[in-house]
């Protein structure tokens, strides 16, 4: 299992709407995310900005997230989330932290 931190910057002016569409997220979006190993999966949020923690319990990552990219209710749901990104016109959207700590 690996445990994943990571942050991103929302659009001040479309906060609440992805608020709104994680208030509900679509059941074939989180079964998904289950079928891609992953698991835990939490998203905080301060202002513009936003914290994810996700644990991958799965054997190839890679693999798991292209399977993820390639499902088609994920991609109409991306294409409502993914606007609402700060840096959305380059593609940026959550960045990988590294763990520096951790206690079990």
């Amino acid at each position: 299992m690996k445990r994943f931190g990571q942050t991103a910057r929302l659009k001040p002016d479309r906060i609440e709407e992805y608020m709104r569409l994680h208030a509900s997220v679509w059941p074939e979006v989180l079964d998904t995310i289950t079928a891609c190993n992953i698991r835990n999966y939490s998203i905080f949020q301060q202002g513009d900005l936003l914290f994810a923690y996700f644990e991958y319990h799965g054997s190839d990552y890679d693999a798991d997230m292209r399977a993820m990219a390639e499902d088609p209710v994920t991609q109409r749901w991306w294409k409502l989330t993914k606007p609402c990104f700060l840096h959305h016109s380059l593609q940026e959207y959550y960045a990988d932290m590294l763990e520096i700590f951790y206690h079990q």
